[in-house]
């Protein structure tokens, strides 16, 4: 046993009585904050001791509104019992403080909170993704992941019922119970918490969960709207096989690969009402097989200027869901929602698709411009090359004759209308001038489309001087159809 886990501290609680605990053997190097140690005679209680004990007064200030200011939970219920675990425990749901650890000086050192068995828990990251599920031998089934989301979501409702907010809400800081769902928190101590002489703000948040509006916001700014941001993020996931409600396929080949930040500094939201302008939804998301009140509320989430759902809001929603769960024949792990049938048992046939055609795209011969690069010889190099440069001096030749054509239609353009002129006049020259617009609009997208079949056409200049000549030609047959003078060809005043 080392010198440190061999130390007493006394133990304060809520209520004002104390007791005192020695350290056990170190159970966990926990994360940032401290350790985490057994504690002799109390198997359901751990300690954690802080890094930093230069910040006693304020972690002890803290750690007493939390003391005072304890969220309720419901009981896990089954058949009108109260659900435990295997060995007949009730299942810890939070790692809330229990009593403030002193040490001898009067340093604020830790706190002492509940043990949570986490091996028979595993991260809600886990639960996102079909090939870590199966290789951790977690359930399959699509309503369980529900229930783990609707647990999340109860969780999270308590909290903000006594004012406390998670802020660095993730999956990978959820647990859930294996067999029953449930859902456990741990590191409450980072948690922005409520208390009678104010708020003690959070310590840390992740990006991919921060809400477009706190992006310039430190963690003390943040509360209710960055965990209902954050909160409806891991719902999406977990409804939708893991994939991130701003993740997507840019429309636009070459678009600047935004990260997910980024994209929801952009209110880039890809699975709403109104499509995104930057990106598509995930090839293989089933969110158009989601129930329309569960898209509203996504809508509200990830839109701009909408009111997010609260938690409460979420369980509610889940739990009508769960009730209302349609069981597919077809696989018993899958679940819809509506009429439109099974979104898991269509992504899985297209995902199975897709690799069939990649896998007979892989196994064909490869070609270089159609030819087996196998056949392809130096001699044959030379006489493709040789046949490329004869192909392009007939197109160029081609399209001198047709440059000439061009220049002589239109520099008779204004003969070529005098047998018109009456009518013309008579449709008067806002109509003549839209026609000549039509006309130069025509040509130019006709030069960008026969550009790259064009050898001559390569050079910018050629394209832009016929462009010009044929505007200054069309100028100078509304002038001759409509007898107007011929000073205006000078552009005198």
């Amino acid at each position: 046993m080392t010198e440190e886990s061999a130390r007493t501290y006394h133990a304060i609680y809520g209520d004002g009585s104390w007791e005192e605990i020695t350290l056990g053997e170190m159970v966990n190097r926990g994360g940032a904050a401290g350790r985490i140690f057994a504690v002799d005679g109390h198997p359901r209680l751990v300690a954690k001791i802080f890094h930093n004990l230069g910040k006693s007064s304020t972690n002890r200030e803290k750690l007493q509104a939390m003391l005072l200011n304890r969220p309720a939970f419901a009981p896990a219920m089954k058949d009108g019992r109260q659900f435990t675990m295997e060995d007949g425990n009730s299942y810890v749901q939070i790692a809330w403080p229990e009593a403030l650890l002193e040490d001898s000086s009067g340093f604020c050192v830790g706190y002492l909170m509940p043990l949570i068995d986490l091996s028979q828990a595993t991260s809600l990251d886990h639960f996102m993704q079909k090939a870590i599920r199966q290789k951790l031998k977690l359930t399959e089934k699509y309503e369980h992941r529900l229930q783990a989301a609707c647990n999340l979501c109860a969780m999270v409702a308590a909290l903000h019922e006594k004012g406390h907010y998670i802020v660095d809400l993730k999956p990978s800081n959820v647990y859930v119970y294996k067999q029953s769902m449930l859902v456990a928190l741990l590191d409450c101590d980072g948690f922005s918490i409520c208390g009678e002489k104010g708020r003690y703000p959070a310590e840390f948040v992740s990006e991919e969960y921060i809400y477009p509006e706190g992006m310039r916001e430190t963690c003390d700014k943040m509360g209710e709207e960055q965990d209902k941001f954050a909160l409806a993020v891991i719902l999406f996931k977990l409804m939708n096989n893991g994939i991130h409600p701003f993740s997507g396929t840019p429309r636009r080949q070459g678009t600047q690969n935004l990260t997910i930040q980024e994209r929801i500094a952009g209110y880039h939201y890809a699975y709403g009402s109104w499509a995104d302008l930057y990106q598509a939804p995930h090839p293989y998301s089933i969110h158009n097989y989601f129930a329309r009140d569960t898209l509203e509320l996504f809508d509200r989430a990830f839109v701009k200027g909408m009111k997010r759902p609260s938690a409460a809001e979420w369980e509610r929603h889940l739990r009508h869901l769960l009730q209302n769960l349609r069981q597919c024949k077809k696989n018993p792990n899958h679940a819809y929602f509506t009429s439109k049938g099974c979104g898991l048992c269509l992504m899985e046939e297209k995902f199975k698709a897709d690799m069939k055609e990649r896998q007979a795209r892989l196994q064909s011969p490869k070609t270089v411009r159609g030819v087996d690069p196998e056949k392809i010889s130096p001699e044959k190099l030379e006489e493709e090359k040789l046949l490329q440069h004869k192909r392009n001096i007939r197109i160029n030749h081609l399209t001198a004759a047709a440059v000439v054509c061009y220049l002589l239609f239109f520099g008779f353009a204004h003969m070529l209308l005098q047998p018109f002129a009456d009518i013309l006049r008579q449709a008067g020259i806002g109509l003549q001038m839209t026609g000549a617009v039509l006309i130069l609009t025509g040509i130019y997208y006709g030069f960008r489309k026969i550009k790259p079949m064009v050898p001559l056409f390569r050079y910018e200049f050629l394209p832009l001087l016929l462009e010009i000549y044929a505007f200054l030609c069309l100028f100078i047959a509304v002038v001759a159809v409509n007898g107007l003078p011929v000073e205006i060809l000078l552009l005198a005043p």
